[in-house]
């Protein structure tokens, strides 16, 4: 793989795992203040913003089966940390909307 496709999909992993962080962080805010059917909708999004960069990284996951080099990038290594905090993130947003759902109950 060309360093320059590798550079794109790393901006395009650090682009949606950002705005989905964004999201979850948005979706516990809104949770907090009591609008529990806006931070669903905030946790949705974001989930569609963390699948693109699911996306992004299974291209370049693929890419390395196929047995092609990738090279190593710095770039690359901060977009998988983009991508770990939003998966944590979407997961802790989830557990802490039930917990106030069961609150409101």
């Amino acid at each position: 793989m060309e360093k320059e496709k590798m550079m794109e999909c790393a901006m395009q992993i650090i682009a949606y795992a950002g705005s989905a962080f964004a999201y979850f962080n948005r979706a516990l805010e809104t949770a907090e203040e009591g609008q529990l059917e806006e931070a669903r909708q905030y946790l949705a999004d974001g989930k569609n913003e963390l699948r693109h960069a699911h996306d992004a990284q299974t291209d370049l996951l693929a890419a390395e089966a196929r047995g092609e080099d990738l090279p190593f990038s710095i770039l690359m290594v901060h977009a998988q940390d983009h991508l770990t905090m939003a998966i944590f993130s979407e997961r802790m947003a989830g557990h802490f909307l039930k917990l106030w759902e069961k609150k409101e109950r």
